[in-house]
């Protein structure tokens, strides 16, 4: 079987949820499916961080072009190669199509569709354009969670339901789930202003991902400060570490960092490469994401693999993902997250319970699964 797939987005300079997705099932198609040839397409030099897992029958193809390449100049080597099934890992379909070829699309989530402010409206566009006509064409599509999947069929009524697979994310238990030093954590802590002067790593809630509108990083920032303003002075050394990537629509976000009366105890890391990632994980007392609208959260199982607890957003699919090995509260209710965090910082117990939770939600995903039952789809279609 001749397997095309679309791998441009693992070219990109920042590190998102779908582009770990689609490294991470290339991690194993390849060995799944040792019998099928797979064409990867792509238009520049990939992200080192981001390389896909190489197999013999992986076959690389570095095409150029600059101006709509999906649909002029990778639509152009599909129909050339004609393969028998192409994978569109992203909300995206070429318009010119063979009468050979059949096309499987992944959806991530619908954010833009609910939360249309909280994206450029250039970008908003786009994507309602690319996605609206990749649901209707696609002959399978990939819902990334069971929230997703209600999502589609609420927003798009026409579609074939049975058109429409659940397959869920994983997460990467080699980097989440290892052990590191005290000199390397030590080392973290100092670079990034959390080791006190007694030499020992502050205490601190962490967030991971990108820092936009549509995060509600307001409210955990919020949160932050009513923890640190209580007059028991218990959680006066307390920092916040915000590890992700400014994005769009940031401004007022930014603002609300910068006027904070605890700004100085807030940290913004940037881009981090994975290995730090999974130290801070690992570092962090309570893992906050106060999200309002996600297609799944894979942070919420690489904080649970890192043995840290998690407190999300009651909403969307994170309910579904977190299960009971999350806390929970109602969205943009300050009050609420403020109490959730308190109970884990207060309670050693409480958090070995929730700890242990996790552990054992994990266990539900992996991205061996993921890339077996996106084979499976991929198999499938007629």
């Amino acid at each position: 079987m001749k397997i095309a797939i679309d791998t441009a987005d693992l070219d990109c300079f920042r590190i998102d949820g779908t582009r770990v997705y689609i490294q991470n099932v290339l991690k194993y198609l390849g060995g799944l499916a040792e019998q099928d040839d797979f064409f990867l397409f792509h238009k520049k030099r990939y992200n080192e961080l981001l390389r896909p897992t190489e197999y013999e029958n992986y076959k690389d193809n570095l095409i150029s072009g600059k101006v709509w390449w999906t649909q002029l100049r990778f639509a152009y080597e599909i129909n050339k190669l004609q393969p028998d099934v192409c994978w569109m890992p992203i909300q995206q379909i070429p318009f010119r199509r063979n009468n050979y070829t059949k096309y499987v699309i992944t959806i991530h989530d619908l954010a833009f569709k609910f939360f249309p402010k909280h994206f450029p409206l250039v970008d908003r566009l786009k994507i309602n354009f690319y996605t609206d006509i990749a649901v209707k064409q696609a002959d399978k599509i990939i819902a990334i969670s069971e929230t997703t999947k209600r999502d589609i069929i609420k927003l798009y009524p026409k579609v074939n339901v049975d058109k429409i697979k659940v397959v869920y994310h994983g997460f990467d238990g080699k980097n989440f789930m290892q052990q590191f030093s005290e000199g390397e954590k030590c080392e973290l802590a100092r670079e990034y202003g959390l080791l006190n002067k007694k030499n020992k790593i502050d205490d601190f809630l962490l967030y991971v991902g990108a820092i936009q509108p549509r995060k509600d990083l307001i409210t955990l920032v919020k949160s932050f400060e009513q923890l640190k303003s209580e007059q028991s002075g218990k959680y006066k050394a307390l920092k916040l570490v915000l590890v992700g990537e400014v994005a769009w629509k940031s401004k007022k976000t930014m603002e609300v960092v910068k006027s904070s009366d605890f700004k100085n105890d807030i940290v913004i890391t940037g881009k981090v490469g994975f290995r730090k990632l999974a130290i801070f994980y690992r570092l962090a007392k309570v893992f906050v994401f106060p999200s309002l609208y996600e297609g799944f959260g894979i942070p919420l199982l690489e904080a649970m693999a890192s043995k840290t607890p998690v407190v999300v957003a009651d909403n969307s699919s994170l309910v579904e993902v977190g299960g009971d090995a999350v806390l929970k509260f109602e969205s943009k209710n300050v009050a609420k997250l403020t109490n959730q965090v308190k109970q884990l910082l207060d309670d050693e117990n409480f958090q070995q319970k929730m700890i242990a939770r996790g552990l054992e939600r994990i266990k539900k995903f992996n991205w061996r699964k993921c890339a077996k039952e996106t084979l499976k789809v991929l198999k499938s279609v007629e």
